[in-house]
């Protein structure tokens, strides 16, 4: 013990551990603001496509319709036009009637002639009668046509108003959600924050006699050789001790944490980069890590602790925190890692 106090003295103030702490979390707030901005940027171009979408329909039935009432009014004005030269032919032709009357009046030896041509203009009038009678019923049909064409454009203006409208609301409860999003994340994220410090604190006070865990990010590092016998997956009496410690650590914690907060802690386990026999038990060290890490999970949930907020992971040896293939840098990436994080 007194070897211990004085290594601790030598060591001094260890400053590091805390400003990594404010570093990952500054990351983390970056990443939650990169992750919104994101989310809103494709909410607002889903709302902002399907608005260019009715739009381009309500524009392309307007020049449709468009099309459609020029085309009305050319017919419209043809008819006009038939009308007027039967009025004309109309009009001469009761002149023609007029004049034929006279010569009738005037004189009876041309009667009988005047009376065949009377009868033959008469004739001929009363068919550009029955003509102008059709022309004008056309007419008639035209504009009650262009009156419905008409309603119809002013619907789909009305309509497109509305869309607009809509669509300017629209991106308005985006914007306000985007804000509220990102006030909710920051919150949170302080709130894990603040709870992964005191995990953390706790951590260090129980375990601060042990030179062979330390603390690499935001995550705690446990040697392999300190929970498990070599090649092993079962947790020595030496590691079960150390595990007993954490589970009352997190339990403690866990009755602090709010409900609403969904936490977990991620149990990583990782070998060195010698390769097994594939004789023993595990056929390579991505089955030796993953069993190692399920280990420590399993004796956690043995102590009590919730095996939803665990999660077990294994690495292999594709996540070295050492380089090289000395002694040392195996020892070092032979490890179990915990890190309290978001679901």
């Amino acid at each position: 013990m007194a070897l211990a106090k004085n290594r601790r003295r030598e060591r001094g103030v260890d400053y590091w551990p805390g400003f990594v702490d404010a570093l990952s979390t500054l990351l983390l707030a970056i990443m939650f603001l990169l992750t919104v901005f994101v989310l809103a940027q494709y909410l607002l171009s889903r709302e902002i496509s399907g608005r260019d979408a009715v739009l381009n329909r309500l524009n392309s039935q307007i020049a449709e319709l468009t099309e459609l009432l020029a085309l009305e009014k050319g017919n419209n004005q043809d008819m006009e036009d038939m009308l007027a030269t039967l009025q004309s032919s109309l009009a001469t032709s009761e002149s023609e009637r007029s004049r034929l009357q006279t010569l009738l009046d005037q004189g009876a030896g041309s009667s009988n002639a005047a009376n065949a041509q009377i009868g033959e203009l008469t004739g001929k009038l009363s068919e550009e009668q029955q003509v102008s009678a059709r022309a004008m019923n056309q007419i008639e049909l035209l504009n009650q046509q262009i009156a419905a064409l008409r309603a119809q454009i002013a619907a789909v203006e009305a309509a497109l108003q509305a869309s607009e409208a809509k669509d300017q609301a629209s991106q308005t409860q985006i914007a306000d959600l985007g804000r509220r999003l990102n006030v909710a994340l920051a919150q949170r994220v302080q709130e894990l924050n603040r709870y992964r410090s005191d995990f953390f604190g706790r951590l260090r006070e129980i375990l601060s006699d042990r030179e062979n865990i330390r603390i690499v990010g935001d995550r705690f590092v446990f040697q392999s050789e300190v929970l498990f016998p070599p090649g092993g997956d079962q947790l020595d009496p030496a590691g079960q001790a150390e595990m007993d410690k954490l589970a009352v650590a997190l339990l403690d914690l866990a009755k602090e944490i709010p409900p609403e907060i969904n936490w977990v802690l991620r149990v990583d386990g990782h070998t060195d980069n010698v390769q097994l026999s594939g004789s023993g038990r595990f056929r390579d060290n991505w089955q030796l890590s993953s069993a190692r890490a399920t280990s420590v999970v399993k004796h956690l949930i043995s102590k009590g602790v919730p095996a939803n907020r665990l999660v077990a992971a294994g690495f292999g040896e594709y996540q070295p925190i050492a380089e090289g293939d000395t002694p040392e840098a195996r020892s070092q990436n032979r490890r179990i890692e915990l890190k309290l994080t978001e679901r």
